[in-house]
């Protein structure tokens, strides 16, 4: 399920580490009154992560209730960014990027030609 997030509207991270023991309450209010975002907006997902960077936490609001999921990898771990203070929202390439177990923040990425510039 987490490997493909089609239909979602926007993807956010929650940098730094978080205590992956909280519930569904506890994520609601650190996305509330910590990133200052509703966490009731349909087709938004909140990743957090602990310090053993090989799981991770989903939060999503259905409409009609919550959806909490968890992954854990069996080989490997997440490039998940240490900036303990931020929220950051993801592109789906780097969505996948991080599901990849790549960092979110390529150094150097091919970028597209684009048409009229060759």
């Amino acid at each position: 399920m987490l490997n493909d997030l089609q239909g979602m509207k926007h993807v956010y991270i929650a940098c730094g580490y978080k205590d992956l023991r909280k519930g569904i309450d506890s994520l609601v209010e650190i996305v509330k009154l910590g990133f200052q975002l509703n966490p009731f907006e349909e087709g938004n997902i909140f990743l957090f992560c602990g310090r053993r960077t090989d799981r991770i936490k989903a939060l999503l609001y259905e409409g009609d209730g919550w959806l909490l999921l968890y992954k854990r990898l069996t080989d490997g771990k997440f490039q998940w960014p240490r900036n303990d203070k931020d929220v950051k929202g993801l592109t789906p390439q780097q969505y996948r990027w991080l599901m990849d177990g790549l960092s979110v923040s390529q150094k150097k990425v091919i970028k597209p030609v684009k048409i009229g510039k060759i």
